[in-house]
């Protein structure tokens, strides 16, 4: 993707549906591969390591490209599903911690969802970068963007308007950068996504916002289906209430209305 493309493209998924932040690129850096110019790793520009959904809300508030590898990333859960953990068995240590802080009731229940979680195998992404859209000076592999409810919806609608296809969410609450980030790279399709319990609290995710992430190749056909998708009933964003009617007032303000000659 072209990096002008890239920005002019933001900005009118932006300016359509009246984001209240940039959309993110994503790229997964391959073992070797240098991070953009003026990247900042939290490790060394910060001094801090951080978890791997800040670097997203940096991105998309800040403005800045920020690079994560192993030791810029704090999260427990998120190194394990990255890739960025020592352990042998991913899903066991997975499954333990989520039954270990009561987002379990047992191991087999824990285990059980672990499996169903997206994950990179150990090496498969050295690195990270996020990066808002209309800053990205690299073809980005997913892209992420953060909306309300109303905003996914005509998302959902321009996607389907394209494919014919509804979209899919995997929802539990917690480490949900896996479904933002690596199951739209691995499945090749889009994802609805309700930010988890770490997120709001460390990146300071709302209450009203709701993810949708894409393959980056995608967004010319997200672009036309924003276009396209119910203009002939004037679907857009904000939506426009319906105002066509005579409103009803309370008997009082008929019996004024009467006395005084409006009604």
């Amino acid at each position: 993707m072209i990096e002008s493309t890239l920005r002019k493209d933001s900005e009118f998924i932006k300016n359509n549906l009246r984001l209240k932040t940039s959309p993110v690129a994503i790229k997964f850096l391959a073992e070797g591969e240098a991070f953009p110019e003026k990247t900042r790793r939290p490790f060394s520009a910060l001094g801090k390591r951080i978890a791997i959904c800040q670097a997203v809300t940096m991105a998309r508030n800040y403005g800045w490209t920020v690079g994560l590898t192993k030791e810029d990333n704090i999260c427990v859960p998120a190194a394990i599903v990255f890739g960025f953990s020592e352990s042998q068995d991913p899903s066991a240590s997975l499954s333990r911690l989520l039954t270990e802080i009561n987002f379990s009731k047992n191991e087999e229940c824990a285990g059980r969802e672990a499996a169903s979680m997206s994950r990179f195998g150990k090496g498969e992404a050295a690195g990270i970068v996020a990066a808002p859209c209309d800053r990205a000076v690299f073809d980005p592999d997913v892209i992420v963007i953060y909306g309300n409810p109303a905003q996914m919806m005509r998302l959902s609608q321009a996607w389907s308007y394209m494919t014919g296809e509804r979209l899919s969410g995997h929802f539990g609450g917690k480490v949900e950068c896996d479904q933002y980030m690596i199951a739209p790279h691995k499945t090749q399709k889009p994802q609805i996504v309700i930010p988890g319990n770490g997120e709001r609290i460390f990146a300071m995710t709302q209450d009203d916002e709701m993810v949708f992430a894409m393959p980056a190749k995608f967004v010319p056909d997200l672009i036309q289906g924003l276009n396209e998708a119910g203009k002939a009933v004037g679907s857009r964003y904000p939506v426009p209430p319906f105002q066509f009617f005579q409103p009803e007032f309370p008997k009082a303000h008929k019996d004024m209305g009467k006395e005084i000659g409006v009604l």
